[in-house]
């Protein structure tokens, strides 16, 4: 006996993510089902909601800061640098940093301008390993259904990276719904 399955069960919005109306708890459930990081994909969607606004659910690929434009990634790497102080790969790194400028005769006698030279390597570390870090996320968010993800820049909207092209995410609906943004 053949069997049909019900095609108006689950209408499909990408790789088999089911679209039904989230709540809050639902939204969560779906990100640990597809993150290893649950916590922190949340604390990115709720960056990237915020870095929204009511910007039609797209974040990016630039947000203004104090006059400043920081790109949509790096905003997000600057954002969740406080949820690191006291982790203890952070620790080893400030300890490198101080350990390769003095070996470079780099530090200057200043204390204060000593720890602000530190601080600015370390910044710049963490940045970079946070890029990689907010990526996998948002490819989770992505893989969940909650955000879409293009590239805008140099010469014009496209897909792939490079070529002077950065990140643009949008949340879906039912994700804004679920936090409290639609």
């Amino acid at each position: 006996m053949f069997h049909q399955p019900d095609l108006f069960d689950v209408v499909k919005t990408g790789p088999d993510v089911p679209v039904t109306p989230l709540n809050l708890p639902g939204l969560i459930e779906r990100i640990a089902d597809v993150s290893p990081r649950p916590r922190y994909t949340f604390m990115v969607l709720n960056l990237i909601a915020k870095a929204a606004g009511n910007n039609s659910g797209s974040a990016g690929p630039y947000v203004i800061e104090d006059d400043r434009r920081i790109s949509l990634r790096d905003w997000l790497c600057d954002a969740l640098v406080p949820m690191a102080k006291r982790d203890a790969r952070r620790l080893r790194i400030v300890d490198e940093v101080k350990a390769f400028l003095l070996e470079q005769e780099a530090l200057p006698q200043d204390r204060s301008e000593a720890d602000r030279m530190i601080d600015a390597e370390v910044r710049e570390r963490v940045r970079r390993s946070g890029r990689c870090n907010v990526s996998r996320a948002v490819s989770d968010l992505v893989r969940a259904g909650l955000v879409r993800r293009h590239y805008q820049g140099y010469w014009v909207d496209h897909r792939n990276r490079g070529a002077q092209r950065e990140a643009v995410y949008t949340i879906t609906p039912a994700a804004a719904a679920a936090l409290g943004r639609s």
